[in-house]
């Protein structure tokens, strides 16, 4: 049995692997589409790979021939006939001729400079037409701005409100038997903190047991008290339907 040592396949290995890629690139003119390990022995200098094509790619690969009608529905000259040379329009035939007229009242833009005549020019503003461009004043409140700063000043005419809108401006107030939300944090008392639960509470805090489905349990199953039970006179006033929803 032959012993190989572990550092020497080891070193063998990492030699293996330390040895570049070959150049798959010194060979461009490969013979075939696939990726073969060895190329195959060259009996021509030419390719070895021989393109033969179907009798339905010779067909489409021929160019497209002109159609037999073409020369004849597109010829230059056209011979007009003699009833054609002797025709005449008719009135409905010359009325649809006619451009399209303009609406009825249209008038065309006018320029963008326009030539004002010398009244124009001339025109003085009457006291009517001063007083009508001067802006609007408001009557409740006046804006005063000053030109030093752009600080606007209101100015509010001081009126006495009456006794309803005095009554509305004042806050709701609060309820008599209103009790404010306690703290989240308070003082226990003593005998709190002293306290111990009595048996009933113990009891009381018990939950209640109840038997699985596959023990028996039957979730359906009425009590002989609840069948004895009678509603109080709040239970057939609840039960009772809202009189707007009642019919008749």
């Amino acid at each position: 049995m032959r012993f190989i040592c572990p550092e020497t396949a080891m070193t063998t290995r990492i030699d293996q692997l330390a040895r570049p890629k070959p150049n798959l690139l010194k060979f461009p003119d490969r013979r075939s589409v696939y990726w073969l390990d060895e190329l195959p022995a060259e009996t021509k200098k030419t390719s070895t790979t021989g393109f033969e094509l179907t009798p339905r790619l010779e067909q489409l690969a021929q160019s497209k021939q002109p159609s037999r009608y073409l020369e004849e529905s597109r010829s230059q000259e056209r011979v007009v006939s003699a009833a054609a040379l002797k025709a005449h329009p008719s009135q409905r035939v010359c009325s649809l001729a006619l451009p399209r007229l303009p609406a009825k009242g249209w008038q065309p833009d006018r320029p963008l400079l326009t030539t004002l005549s010398a009244a124009v020019k001339s025109a003085r503003a009457s006291p009517r037409i001063c007083q009508l461009a001067q802006p609007k004043h408001v009557k409740m409140m006046s804006t005063n701005l000053s030109a030093e700063s752009s600080v606007h000043t209101i100015t509010v005419p001081t009126a006495t409100p009456s006794a309803r809108v005095l009554q509305l401006a004042s806050p709701k107030q609060v309820h008599p038997q209103h009790v404010l939300a306690r703290p989240v944090s308070w003082p226990i008392p003593k005998h709190v903190l002293k306290a111990s639960a009595s048996n009933r509470l113990h009891d009381l805090a018990r939950p209640k047991t109840r038997q699985a489905l596959f023990e028996g349990y039957d979730p359906y199953r009425v009590t002989p008290a609840a069948r004895a039970a009678t509603a109080s006179p709040r239970l057939l006033e609840l039960s009772l339907p809202l009189p707007r929803k009642c019919k008749g």
